[in-house]
């Protein structure tokens, strides 16, 4: 008996447990344990890569900063011009 024999009977064995060893089901638990041993067969392989545009990089301007060691972008805007707003105008002196 080969090793893919003998997982397919542990999985029917597994799968007739389960079911609570009903009888006269074996030819269903056979075929279940098949497709299930087919279906970890092919996960376990892997995957052939396909070619995927590469996502656009994002300009210095826009990379996060760092600041004393954590990153700026996980601490609230401070000042209109950290949000993004225009600064408001001062009014003139008198």
């Amino acid at each position: 008996m080969t090793s893919d024999e003998q997982h397919i009977r542990e999985l029917a064995y597994q799968i007739w447990q389960s079911e609570g060893c009903p009888e006269g089901r074996q030819e269903r638990h056979w075929q279940m344990a098949r497709e299930l041993a087919e279906a970890e067969s092919q996960a376990a392989m892997p995957k052939p890569r396909t070619h995927k545009p590469a996502a656009p990089r994002k300009s210095a301007a826009r990379a996060v900063a760092t600041v004393g060691g954590t990153a700026a972008a996980s601490a609230p805007p401070t000042k209109a011009s950290d949000a993004g707003e225009k600064p408001r105008a001062q009014p003139p002196a008198s």
